[in-house]
């Protein structure tokens, strides 16, 4: 076995090969260019007509503007500058680091014809580069177009959009608004395409048919007008077309004809699960949940479905709020994504005073006086304004509300602060709506008020329940002065609540006489303790007023320091 031999490289030698030669370093120019991805062709000739087509060279200057906030950083490519009803092109005004270069290549002299001369000096694909700027912006037309729809021109509406658009005094002013036609359908001779066959013959070989072929077709004649835009979708969406996994072909039969068909059944399609509703003027209550709840009772928890039925056998009718307070923050979350736990033990009232209140089946408040302390009264806080929330508001309150119950499970936040949210003392408050129970008022003397025997009627009314109006409107009356006097950072005293009584008992007497006429479904519902629309509108109208005159009073003592 021989040893392995070992050799030896001189350091010269690895290192004999030539050092690298640096690039050579070049100037960059800082003069500034702007480049338009023109979705066209574009000649040297009619680059005018391109830059029309842009809304000019004081629209594309503006758009080019170092200072040009984000928002307005939108160009319109308007194929067809002339015709108000042609849609433009969007496009975008995008920040980019290009470098703008002038590439000059250098072209070979052909010899003369007849002589043997070769071609003179140059080289084929030799080119001179020379860096002339930088482009900081560049206007990019990436998105979808819209749909075009063109009108016709001679109709009076169109002519009337032209004429406003050129300012034409003569064509405005004897414009008139033309009469609705009855007819919506008009025949229109359309040509009929030749036959594919005759196509390919030779022409001398078809039939002479001097007069084309023509076909009677009704078209539209409602005279619809584009809108200022179809489709607001400007990025084209991967649909991926595909039939539902979950379907399945199932053979349904007609009861009345025996006849067999096959449908598409989705096997996994979402089940609404909510409890049953009935409504005032109902004459039976339920007693046993929905079919297709009951079909569902496997997937629960029992033992959190037992909890409910002893609180439902504790007390007929509650609030969800304060049902969820007799809960943990889990628990309550699990209510909460189970929806079948609820529809298992309560139905609810769509109107009159137990109105969005949980019921025990088999349990009517109807026929028992007692069930008067289980009627809801609901206030609207006549200082929030009635604006739909933005996008924004509503995710930031949800995730607040999302972090708030993680509080509570994590013990972080009171827990008896949070069972007591539903009972009102006529001290504290906990939220800005009022919403509760008569059994949940604690108040001395709207409590007093509440369990006067001599407030009751003997038969159950769809507005007031088994309170008369007058004993029910004074209730309502002192319960929204307490609530609206604690909301504005102190409570009512009862001298104060006494004093409100007297001086509207008037108007009370007067709203009762109006009210007397039967409610009907769906209509206003005064049964939630509201106020009529007139009355409601009178207070937003003068909380935005106080709002206002506090903000300008606050700006003024800003101004004076």
């Amino acid at each position: 076995m021989q040893e392995a031999s070992t050799s030896t490289t001189p350091l010269a030698s690895v290192s004999s090969s030539p050092p690298h030669t640096p690039a050579p370093e070049h100037h960059l120019p800082q003069t500034a260019f702007y480049s338009v991805e023109y979705p066209g062709y574009v000649r040297p000739e009619s680059v005018p007509l391109a830059i029309r087509n842009l809304g000019g060279q004081v629209k594309l200057d503006n758009a080019f503007r170092r200072t040009l906030p984000k928002t307005e950083a939108l160009m319109e490519l308007s194929l067809h500058p002339g015709n108000p009803f042609s849609h433009p092109i969007p496009g975008d005004v995008v920040p980019t680091n290009n470098i703008l270069m002038k590439v000059v290549k250098r072209k070979r002299k052909r010899p003369a014809e007849g002589t043997n001369a070769t071609f003179q000096d140059g080289a084929l694909g030799e080119y001179t580069t020379e860096v002339v700027g930088i482009v900081p912006k560049t206007v990019r037309f990436r998105s979808m177009v819209d749909f075009q729809y063109q009108p016709d021109k001679n109709d009076p509406i169109s002519k009337l959009r032209t004429a406003m658009d050129e300012m034409d005094v003569d064509a405005l002013s004897p414009y008139v608004v033309p009469p609705e036609q009855s007819e919506y359908t008009i025949p229109v001779a359309m040509p009929i395409a030749p036959n594919e066959d005759d196509m390919n013959l030779d022409p001398q070989l078809r039939e002479p048919n001097p007069e084309p072929s023509t076909v009677t077709v009704m078209r539209s004649n409602l005279r619809l007008f584009p809108p200022p835009l179809f489709s607001r979708q400007t990025i084209p969406q991967g649909y991926n077309f595909k039939g539902n996994t979950a379907s399945m072909v199932t053979t349904v039969t007609d009861e009345k004809t025996g006849e067999e068909k096959k449908r598409l059944i989705n096997r996994m399609r979402w089940k609404g699960y909510g409890p049953a509703a009935i409504m005032f003027t109902d004459s039976q209550v339920p007693d046993k949940p929905p079919q297709p709840v009951q079909e569902g009772r496997s997937t629960i928890n029992e033992s959190l479905l037992k909890r409910l039925q002893e609180k439902f056998e504790e007390r007929a009718v509650w609030t969800r709020m304060s049902l969820f307070n007799q809960f943990s923050s889990l628990e309550t979350r699990e209510i909460l994504n189970t929806k079948l736990l609820l529809p298992l033990v309560c139905y609810v009232f769509q109107d009159g005073p137990w109105r969005d209140t949980l019921v025990r089946f088999k349990y009517d408040p109807r026929k028992d006086p007692d069930a008067r302390f289980y009627q809801r009264l609901y206030f609207r806080n006549a200082n929030h304004p009635i604006a739909r929330p933005s996008v924004i508001s509503r995710r930031q309150d949800r995730t607040a509300a999302n972090e708030q119950l993680r509080a509570l499970e994590q013990g972080t936040e009171k827990e008896a602060d949070r069972k007591r949210s539903h009972i009102f003392d006529g001290q504290t408050i906990t939220k800005e709506t009022a919403a509760f129970q008569l059994c949940d008022i604690t108040d001395p003397m709207l409590k007093e008020m509440i369990e006067d025997p001599e407030a009751l009627r003997e038969v159950c009314n769809e507005r007031d329940g088994w309170y008369t109006t007058h004993a029910f409107e004074r209730i309502k009356t002192v319960l929204r002065h307490k609530f609206f006097s604690l909301l504005e950072g102190h409570a009512a005293t009862d001298e104060e609540c006494r004093a409100l009584l007297v001086a509207t008992e008037g108007s009370a007497k007067a709203a009762s006489t109006n009210r007397s006429q039967k409610l009907r479904a769906g209509k206003h519902n005064m049964a939630k303790g509201a106020l009529r629309p007139e009355d409601a509108a009178a207070l937003r109208l003068r909380a935005t007023l106080d709002r206002n005159a506090k903000s300008f009073h606050s700006q003024r003592q800003g101004f004076a320091e």
